[in-house]
């Protein structure tokens, strides 16, 4: 079975399962970006005409809540956290860091596929901000030099 066609089957036996639940596009919408970690364009067609719904109001669904990916992740996610305390305590800077050392911006990928970066509103980490979370590690107080450390770390595992 190719991946296309696995990513197909994955998608409709989302689709049958959810389809009936009231609200039943975001349960779906959920649950393909857990199972294939994004949500591919591929499967928008599937979805409308399971829901009985357009392309444009699926895809404007999707467009509309930053959580879901039409691309495929990096290997890690990286996110880093933008709220007010985390942005008090340098998370501007961070952020700056953290592009520039990875050469992406939020929503990319690196060249290698290491990492994809996404922003997140509270990781919940507030009293050591800036925080940051890969994959489902959380890391308190990050400067450039702990970020740079954190991922050498986790390449070294990769």
């Amino acid at each position: 079975m190719t991946e296309l066609n696995t990513m197909e089957t994955i998608v409709q036996e989302i689709i049958t399962a959810l389809k009936d639940k009231p609200g039943a596009l975001l349960p779906i919408l959920h649950a393909v970006q857990d199972q294939l970690g994004y949500v591919p364009a591929d499967s928008v067609p599937a979805i409308a005409k399971g829901l009985n719904l357009s392309r444009a109001e699926v895809h404007g669904v999707i467009s509309f809540y930053h959580y879901f990916r039409d691309t495929a992740p990096g290997k890690q996610t990286i996110h880093l956290c933008r709220a007010e305390s985390c942005q008090a305590m340098g998370g501007k800077e961070l952020e700056a860091h953290v592009k520039q050392s990875l050469g992406i911006d939020y929503h990319e990928i690196t060249a290698d596929g290491m990492f994809s970066l996404e922003p997140v509103y509270c990781l919940g980490n507030c009293a050591c901000s800036p925080a940051m979370q890969i994959d489902q590690e959380i890391y308190g107080r990050v400067s450039a030099e702990t970020f740079e450390s954190i991922i050498n770390q986790v390449e070294e595992i990769a």
